[in-house]
């Protein structure tokens, strides 16, 4: 007989966004994780845990997950081998490049990125997610989120990793999802 063994990771939270959506840079600020930031795309190549506390009693592991791209369902650029981590996981935190620095309309970032997650594994879309607006300092950022709101209407987190504003409010919402799906 021949047995295939797959291994995922098992993390609470997983971070998931398009290459250079700020996921690493908020697992460093937010955990004692140091996975590698440069600002270039692909610079994580593969998923990264951290523990995250959120006060003395709270805490959760939350799981770097390397940018998927159009088609990762299909395995491109890895996508299928980066997406099985995510089925291992009770939240999804959507990060978006707000100031869209890649040229990736942000509406459609989300929408692409969704529909790459249901065509994984249709639970996927099912999964509670928190929309993240990262990169909130940067001055094209407060016109992208508005228009995310009025077209997504859905509650969206502004943050900036590089100030870290909005990110304590982000972990306490989160945490709280987490405990809420977990049960404790």
């Amino acid at each position: 007989r021949r047995v295939r063994l797959e291994l995922k990771l098992i993390a609470d939270v997983g971070l998931v966004g398009f290459p250079n959506a700020g996921k690493s840079s908020l697992l460093s600020r937010i955990s004692t994780a140091r996975p590698k930031i440069a600002p270039y795309p692909f610079t994580t190549l593969a998923p990264v845990l951290g523990v995250v506390r959120v006060d003395a009693q709270r805490s959760f592991v939350a799981c770097d997950i390397p940018g998927l791209i159009e088609g990762a369902h299909a395995g491109r650029g890895l996508g299928t081998k980066f997406l099985r981590h995510i089925e291992r996981t009770a939240v999804l935190l959507h990060l978006v490049d707000m100031a869209a620095i890649d040229g990736r309309d942000p509406v459609e970032a989300v929408r692409q990125l969704n529909a790459e997650l249901a065509a994984h594994n249709p639970e996927l879309a099912e999964r509670p997610q928190l929309l993240v607006a990262n990169k909130m300092d940067l001055p094209e950022a407060a016109a992208h989120l508005r228009r995310v709101r009025r077209a997504l209407r859905q509650p969206v987190w502004p943050i900036s990793c590089a100030t870290q504003a909005g990110i304590p409010e982000l972990l306490r919402v989160t945490c709280d999802r987490v405990r809420e799906l977990k049960g404790r």
